[in-house]
């Protein structure tokens, strides 16, 4: 079946799925995509005995490789400015780790500006070279 993700819960990592009107339940486990779910990705899954959704994969997710969104350059200028708030993190889409920078910077007195400019030098030099989705940068 073809369906779109009507809403996904990353800390239960459970999720629904809406196709020809009908809902269908899912689990992270029957995700066979190496990017977590979105609401609103196309999807193709099998149903179960149980109504459930079953391997699901995105559409379109092995014609392409994925294209690039996100800048290396403006993820790299957030991190020398910003870096202590966790911008640049936020902007590639690692949120817990912009979170856990954020917190790091108000325990710490200021530490996390270093682990900003850290990590502004692994984006330049290419060791940071995806966004949160698994994407290459720009």
């Amino acid at each position: 079946m073809i369906g779109e993700v009507q809403s996904y819960d990353p800390e239960s990592l459970a999720g629904v799925i809406i196709s020809e009107g009908l809902l269908f339940d899912f689990v992270i486990q029957d995700w066979e995509t190496g990017v977590p779910p979105d609401e609103g990705d196309a999807v193709y899954f099998d149903v179960n005995e149980d109504n459930q959704a079953v391997k699901i994969r995105l559409v379109g997710a092995y014609l392409e490789p994925p294209k690039a969104v996100k800048s290396k350059n403006i993820a790299g200028i957030l991190a020398l400015l910003l870096g202590f708030s966790g911008a640049h993190r936020l902007y590639l889409g690692f949120y817990k780790m912009a979170i856990a920078q954020l917190a790091l910077t108000a325990a710490t007195m200021g530490f996390g500006a270093v682990w900003g400019f850290i990590d502004a030098l692994l984006i330049f030099t290419g060791n940071i070279d995806k966004d949160g989705k698994g994407r290459p940068l720009k």
